[in-house]
């Protein structure tokens, strides 16, 4: 028996060790440390502490809910003329319907993913992306969104086609909006009411709170 609980107690060290070794930058470590939905957070890239607590909160499905309404009562794509990152009428229009859903819905994150056909480098094109991503940003900004709850994060360049060709397609040069979580210090968040959040009526013909627009986001930063 002495000798079972001396070989047990030598075991544990050495387990952890093993752990331990396994650095982010091992492809083991890396998958013994992923964690499932870390796709989306609360603005915490990686973090897996963080993904852990919202599973086990019913957080995450409450974001995939929620971004599945996003989708579904607004457009979430724009797309854009080639080698540009200018947005016509067309896109301005739908990213005011963005806006106007994104303000009554305070408590939310957004993430913006820029996208390009296949003609160029990749290496440009990913910056092209990145262009697109951050100035839909900008505008949605200007509508009165504040900057804190958007981020340009991601430039997929011609990576991820909604139409496999290698020619120009217009279908693939776009920008993508989605809810990637919820802000951490909303009393609505802190307080675990997600489920207010998630089924809150979206009313379309809805103005902005403070009455404006045209404004710079930084000026609404404060009130987030």
């Amino acid at each position: 028996m002495q000798g079972h609980s001396t070989m047990r107690l030598l075991i544990t060290p050495i387990a952890l060790l093993a752990l331990v070794g396994c650095s982010a930058d091992d492809p083991a470590g890396q998958s013994f440390f992923r964690e499932a939905g870390s796709d989306i957070d609360g603005g915490h890239f990686g973090n897996a502490t963080m993904n852990n607590t919202q599973i086990m909160s019913g957080e995450k499905d409450f974001v995939v809910s929620l971004a599945k309404r996003f989708s579904k009562e607004v457009p979430s794509t724009i797309n854009f003329a080639f080698d540009s990152a200018e947005l016509d009428a067309g896109a301005r229009d739908t990213l005011r319907q963005q806006a106007q859903w994104i303000r009554q819905f305070p408590e939310v994150r957004f993430r913006v993913y820029g996208h390009a056909d296949k003609p160029g480098s990749n290496a440009y094109n990913k910056q092209l992306g990145m262009r697109r991503a951050q100035a839909v940003v900008a505008f949605l900004s200007s509508q009165g969104v504040s900057r804190s709850r958007l981020e340009a994060v991601a430039s997929f360049g011609e990576t991820r086609p909604v139409i496999a060709t290698e020619g120009r397609d217009r279908r693939n040069r776009r920008a993508v909006t989605e809810v990637t979580g919820f802000l951490r210090n909303h009393p609505n968040v802190m307080d675990g009411k997600y489920a207010q959040v998630v089924y809150r009526e979206y009313v379309e013909s809805a103005t902005s709170p403070t009455g404006l627009s045209g404004i710079s986001g930084s000026d609404f930063q404060a009130s987030e």
